[in-house]
């Protein structure tokens, strides 16, 4: 299970700095979850499976399923705090109602990954025990979600009317009985990711792990390509032997994903493991590797990428093209890549 704490600070910062959609969020830690755990060329990976299931129902969990959990978490939060008795060091108070639960919460699954967003912002109305006065008042909840840990959860206590005695018990309650809160809020995330959960990771066939032969994966057999072309390109008075390279490559993914990882920062991040600056649109510049590779958007829809594109240690101003052309097929995507001018 993956959520925003554990991808790398320049990605998470990222999101932050161009506040990102929770959708996209969502689409980029399902493909960082896979992506971080990619097989190695030729290798078995049941990732890469398509199941013959007898029902025909999504198939190796691949799709994409999303559960909305809205009302479930509404009425487990209620639950939780029902009646919640905090007592300690002669103090005791008593949870009366939730006065606000609002937020969402969705559970999504793709390729056997559980991915989790939720996002609450909940006011609970406490009152004294034992007291010759009622001491009432408030305990507010902001942030609980998926991109903060439990102890990072903010808990207000807020006094109805201020006096010694209700000062007494306010300082109590941050003390003491924020860890209580607290307890609740992990029981609440806990329930989320393992209760709600059940059944949206179908078993597999038989309920048998191992691999069938009938498989879908990169072939590292792939043909590549290479034709020499009597290509010169003159600069600083020496001349440039180059070649193009052609290749067919597949992917376990949809058009539309591939595009996205090759257009979008954090996803660009993600797939190269390093630092990536890009404006993906006609004359954006990108930059990937620390440098390493620079070069700039020729044309980019959703089936086409041209980019000039060069490598660092190439003679000075000499840029290739690349032209990757993203046809989906339907159980992966083809993409044909054609590279111009490449040194050799």
């Amino acid at each position: 299970m993956v959520t925003l704490q554990h991808i790398p600070k320049h990605i998470s910062r990222s999101f932050r700095e161009r506040k990102i959609s929770r959708k996209l969020r969502t689409e980029f830690l399902l493909f960082y979850s896979v992506s971080k755990e990619m097989a190695k060329w030729g290798e078995g990976d049941p990732r890469w499976i398509v199941e013959e299931r007898p029902d025909a129902t999504n198939v190796n969990n691949w799709h994409w399923t999303e559960k909305n959990a809205c009302a479930w978490s509404q009425e487990k939060i209620k639950e939780l705090f029902k009646d919640v008795i905090i007592e300690r060091d002669g103090f005791k108070c008593k949870i009366m109602e939730i006065e606000k639960c609002e937020g969402e919460a969705v559970a999504n699954n793709r390729k056997g990954k559980l991915i989790f967003f939720y996002e609450w912002n909940i006011c609970l109305k406490w009152v004294s025990l034992n007291t010759e006065t009622e001491i009432n008042g408030k305990i507010n909840i902001p942030n609980l979600s998926e991109e903060n840990e439990i102890s990072e959860i903010d808990v207000e206590v807020i006094l109805n009317t201020n006096t010694d005695e209700g000062e007494k018990f306010k300082h109590f309650l941050y003390t003491k009985g924020k860890d209580i809160i607290r307890e609740k809020l992990a029981k609440y995330v806990s329930s989320l990711k393992e209760e709600f959960t059940k059944g949206m990771i179908l078993p597999k066939k038989d309920g048998i792990e191992n691999i069938s032969n009938k498989t879908t994966r990169f072939n590292r057999n792939t043909p590549t390509n290479i034709i020499i072309e009597s290509y010169d390109s003159k600069a600083n008075n020496y001349i440039v032997q180059t070649t193009t390279i052609k290749q067919q490559l597949k992917f376990m993914c949809s058009g539309t994903e591939f595009y996205k990882v090759m257009t979008i920062p954090e996803f660009v991040m993600a797939f190269t493991k390093g630092p990536a600056k890009l404006f993906a649109e006609k004359g954006g510049q990108f930059e990937l590797l620390c440098g390493v590779i620079t070069g700039e958007f020729v044309d980019l829809t959703p089936t086409k990428i041209v980019q000039k594109w060069r490598c660092k240690s190439w003679p000075a101003g000499h840029y290739s093209e690349v032209t990757m052309d993203i046809v989906e097929r339907h159980d992966h995507t083809e993409v044909n890549v054609t590279q111009t001018a490449v040194p050799i």
